[in-house]
């Protein structure tokens, strides 16, 4: 049996998780959920890396004997060490507005097509090339670690980054699988701040003992560190004919290739292509995801999530509808009044109660899903069998539902812990357990954790009516 602890860290909270693996066996157990989130200082957005850091230690230091560790994040967010390997400042959060405008401007200089060719990247404005390209680097920048890296770093004194993160800052050559010294140059940033590529599965180093107050020699391990390439670890998927969404804060909608698709007709589609573990591709689009419900409840002070999906249930179909993924719903702000101007701005009227607001999201991202996952079908040529949702979203059963609807497919929602369940299969994988490829991950995945179906149900053609009024009006 291998003892491993998987940081498991979202947009909106962190965990530290217990994972138990053997023959049969694949178990989480909490040991330590903390809040994240952006922390605004002086106009701009943060992550409080330090406390994130703090409660990552409080988890593994209650965790008891432990054979490797592994951490997984979020995507594009990065630290700066100086020379000495201090941290040169808080890591600035995604969606602080230092990028706006930013994209535009580094487009002027390389083309979308060229950027497409090399890194096979969705524009986004986040993007760590354009995140770079805000603002002049330090003087004393000396290495650039994704916030993975950058944990591990504080853990182990080890300086890399692993591929799967790096193949979300647009500075990655999806198919040479290193860094693009040429985007480098075009983007007139220095080659010098980014260190060495590691594979998911390589060990790190082993955790310093003084700095952690860790039992000595506890591997670290790369997993695939960004959320989403160790959540597709653990899709319980039985052959490659299916699809998946990432649910959560962000949904992550699309399929996994074994080679990436950098068709004009992908980059017309914003399809983005990231690396996943073993060599595997995410060719998925971003979907706004359940931040715009979460900021909702934020504005309301209603973190009743049971009662309001009770209400959105009972609210009338396709009354009001947005496109979730407007560039305003992007950044923190009052979402119940972009939602409404949004609908003033479309011909519609505007929800008149809670109920209506949160229907009107769930089945605005039923919508997006179905668009995205059509395309992406279309565009790699694959058929997809079944929906797999995977992540906290998988919880939402309305939502589930929905997209079963809008999709026309059936949808498998679960495992919840997804990323940590991945993160904890490549560590054990690592240390010896004997998975000759993902398809064995994935069959002790389905053997240990329930799933729960949700089958199509009312009317293709509503679907396609509402389809046609989001985005025939954006």
């Amino acid at each position: 049996m291998k003892r491993v602890a998987a940081v498991d860290l979202g947009a909106s909270s962190g965990r530290v998780m217990l994972g138990e693996v053997g023959p049969d066996v694949l178990r989480l157990r909490e040991l330590n959920r903390f809040w994240n989130g952006p922390v605004r200082v002086r106009g701009r957005l943060h992550w409080d890396v330090i406390h994130l850091y703090r409660s990552i230690l409080e988890g593994l230091q209650g965790a008891g004997e432990l054979d490797g560790i592994g951490i997984d994040s979020w995507a594009v967010d990065y630290g700066l060490l100086d020379r000495d390997g201090r941290l040169l400042g808080n890591p600035v959060h995604y969606r602080d507005s230092r990028t706006d405008g930013v994209m535009e401007r580094v487009l002027s200089t390389i083309p979308a097509a060229d950027l497409y060719a090399v890194t096979g990247l969705q524009q986004l404005p986040f993007n760590t090339i354009y995140q770079l390209a805000a603002e002049e680097l330090p003087a004393d920048a000396a290495t650039l670690l994704m916030i993975p890296d950058l944990l591990s770093y504080w853990l182990t004194g080890a300086i890399g980054v692993e591929r799967t993160n790096a193949s979300t800052t647009q500075l990655y050559d999806v198919r040479a699988r290193e860094w693009s010294d040429e985007l480098l140059s075009r983007a007139g940033l220095p080659r010098r701040i980014l260190p060495a590529l590691r594979e998911p599965g390589d060990v790190i180093g082993t955790a310093l003992p003084d700095e952690t107050g860790l039992e000595p020699g506890i591997p670290v391990i790369a997993v695939g560190s960004h959320d989403t390439a160790s959540a597709v670890v653990a899709v319980p998927a039985v052959d490659d004919r299916f699809a998946y969404i990432s649910s959560g804060t962000w949904s992550l909608v699309g399929l996994e290739l074994d080679a990436p698709v950098l068709s004009a007709e992908a980059r017309a589609e914003n399809f983005t292509n990231e690396g996943g573990v073993d060599g595997r591709i995410r060719f998925l689009r971003n979907v706004m995801g359940l931040w715009i419900l979460q900021e909702c409840q934020r504005i309301w002070g209603d973190d009743d999530l049971a009662g309001l999906l009770r209400r959105a249930a009972d609210a009338p179909p396709f009354a009001v509808l947005i496109d979730p993924d407007a560039s305003e719903f992007l950044a923190p702000g009052n979402m119940p009044a972009l939602i409404e101007a949004q609908c003033r701005d479309t011909g519609q009227d505007v929800p008149r109660s809670r109920g209506a607001f949160v229907r009107c999201i769930l089945e605005s991202l039923a919508l997006a899903y179905r668009r995205t996952l059509r395309a992406a079908q279309t565009i790699a040529d694959r058929d997809v069998d079944v929906l797999h949702v995977i992540g906290g979203g998988s919880q939402n059963e309305l939502l589930c539902q929905l997209t079963a609807d809008a999709c026309g497919v059936p949808v498998l929602a679960g495992p919840v812990e997804a990323s940590a369940l991945g993160n904890v299969l490549v560590q054990a994988r690592a240390l010896g357990e004997p998975f000759p490829d993902l398809g064995a991950m994935r069959a002790l995945v389905r053997s240990t954790h329930s799933l729960r179906r949700y089958d199509p149900q009312g009317k293709p053609a509503d679907w396609d009516a509402a389809e046609s009024r989001v985005f025939g009006t954006r």
